[in-house]
């Protein structure tokens, strides 16, 4: 089953999520809204609100409400998507020239700021405290892992924990807030929110894992770009470190650089695909995914339950 077959029952609102956000990134700069608008239609699963439509479906469900916080997250998530081609110097996004190829990257940084800014604001509309701490510390916590995965590049001296501690805070926690948020907004119990949070936060790190075993085993047409492109970058992943325990392949990685001829670096994806690194990282997706799912079991029997399910299965089994 396709993953939006999944969550099709939710249709009507994620078309309501849908205009929110363009109503939402309209500027009276044409310059600025061509761009937000560009990343807006550039695509995305929108897998963040529809955990925030989902984690809702537990309490008192009203989308009025509820979107105040799908809105805000999706925009962030774009924003820092906006930053990342900067700082990765990226052309292409989703098969698609990303705002700073097609315009320039003062553009671009002031495109990523004012949908940040937007986001913000749209989430002054929810009135419970607790929502805007979740907010506020998530957005901390996605800038250091930012600021680490910039300290990080071609750091091959790194650890898993270095790994799990950055991609917990650039992805993972994003995920969870959304699957939280969405159920502070609809006023459930402590302990159903802290549940969600939960759920995401595993369903996140098997989502960022599986992304990072893609990027080896993918096609340039499934990934919007050649293979390897985070090797490339200087971003260490669960599979190159588990690659660099052959003290060989260790040497034939670090000699990796941002200019390096593509025959050198497929020799060198060759070799990792080889080294049973990406069966090991596999284990460890999968790990995360029986976590996310032994959460679920505390949670109430409903319909979002059953789908939340079916979202992190498909999540974690996506094609290596």
């Amino acid at each position: 089953m396709k993953l939006k077959m999944m969550y099709s029952y939710l249709n009507t609102d994620i078309n309501v999520i849908e205009q929110s956000l363009e109503k939402t990134i309209e500027a009276e700069s044409s310059l600025l809204r061509q761009a937000s608008l560009h990343t807006l239609r550039a695509g995305g699963k929108r897998i963040r609100p529809v955990f925030v439509l989902l984690g809702g479906k537990f309490g008192d469900y009203d989308i009025n409400v509820i979107k105040n916080a799908a809105v805000p997250l999706e925009l962030i998530h774009m924003a820092s998507l906006v930053h990342d081609d900067v700082i990765d110097d990226a052309e292409l996004r989703r098969g698609q020239p990303t705002i700073k190829a097609k315009w320039d990257n003062r553009i671009a940084m002031y495109t990523g700021d004012y949908i940040f800014a937007r986001a913000l604001e749209l989430v002054t509309e929810i009135k419970n405290p607790l929502a805007h701490q979740i907010l506020s510390k998530t957005i901390v916590e996605l800038s250091v892992g930012e600021i680490e995965q910039i300290k990080d590049k071609y750091n091959f001296n790194q650890n898993l924990r270095d790994y799990f501690r950055r991609i917990k805070r650039k992805t993972a926690l994003l995920i969870a807030a959304s699957c939280q948020l969405g159920a502070v907004a609809s006023g459930v119990d402590e302990k159903v929110h802290k549940n969600l949070f939960r759920f995401g936060y595993y369903v996140g790190m098997s989502y960022q894992i599986t992304d990072d075993i893609l990027d080896f085993t993918g096609t340039e047409k499934e990934l919007g770009k050649p293979a390897g492109g985070d090797l490339l970058q200087g971003n260490i992943t669960l599979p190159v470190l588990y690659a660099m325990e052959d003290r060989e392949l260790r040497m034939e990685i670090q000699s990796v650089h941002e200019d390096m001829p593509r025959p050198q670096i497929d020799r060198i994806i060759s070799r990792i695909l080889q080294s049973g690194a990406i069966e090991k990282s596999i284990l460890v997706s999968d790990h995360y995914l029986d976590k996310a799912l032994a959460v679920l079991e505390e949670l109430p029997q409903n319909r979002a339950k059953r789908t939340l399910r079916d979202i992190a299965k498909y999540i974690g089994k996506r094609k290596f």
